[in-house]
């Protein structure tokens, strides 16, 4: 966390910024290309993030989205298709759902990763240490009818 980051809590819990994503990303990676991918938004704002990439479900393209993330003590990310409590699932959520691997960039190094969606007690658990990070998922839980997923990225084995 950092000095920004109370801000950025803030920012995030603005109702209508879900209809400012596209621009915020438009942001984002402009910020990325200029800082030669060492800052964007959310490095700014003191949050950990990563850059997941999946292929994609019908076209097979690979598609590359930066997220706020939650590393484990174990070397696993914690992610959630929340999309600031919008009312449409975000669609790397479908796309990974489709894949066997998932590639996750984070401070120069990219990693394969297996992923699994979380649900019950252990889906609670993570959604308790997401929250110690972004308050703002509570918030979007409101925002939105639908159940906002929650995965978590380990590192793939390799055999």
């Amino acid at each position: 966390m950092g000095a920004l980051t109370p801000l950025a809590v803030k920012i995030g819990s603005i109702s209508w910024m879900p209809r400012l994503l596209p621009q915020i990303v438009i942001v984002d990676n402009a910020m990325h290309k200029l800082t030669g991918d060492r800052y964007g938004l959310l490095d700014i704002g003191g949050l950990p993030n990563i850059e997941l990439s999946v292929p994609g479900r019908k076209s097979g393209v690979v598609r590359s989205t930066r997220l706020l993330a939650v590393p484990t003590d174990d070397g696993a990310w914690l992610i959630a298709g929340s999309y600031f409590g919008g009312r449409d699932m975000p669609q790397w959520v479908f796309n990974i759902r489709a894949a066997d691997t998932v590639d996750v960039g984070h401070r120069g190094t990219t990693t394969t990763m297996t992923w699994r969606e979380l649900d019950g007690a252990e889906r609670e658990t993570a959604w308790a240490t997401m929250v110690d990070v972004w308050p703002n998922f509570d918030l979007y839980v409101r925002r939105t009818p639908r159940r906002i997923p929650v995965f978590r990225l380990e590192p793939a084995t390799r055999s």
